[in-house]
């Protein structure tokens, strides 16, 4: 995915390009991240913590499911 500057100055992921790096950045303000720009390019995400992998997923009532 390719970050692209967006209007607010962040970036946002742009899925489908070829050229697409892993990597993207969040806004951390007041110790919260919003799930607008978690979520921005694809509704789950993992999670690396210690040695384990979790999955965070948006669902289709806009509930997140956090699993192992």
């Amino acid at each position: 995915m390719v970050a692209g500057p967006r209007n607010d100055g962040s970036s946002q992921s742009i899925p489908g390009s070829p050229t697409s790096p892993d990597k993207r950045t969040v806004s951390i303000v007041d110790n919260r991240i919003g799930s607008k720009e978690l979520f921005a390019a694809a509704r789950e995400i993992t999670i690396s913590h210690g040695e384990d992998v979790y999955r965070l997923r948006l669902t289709s009532q806009n509930k997140l499911i956090l699993t192992k």
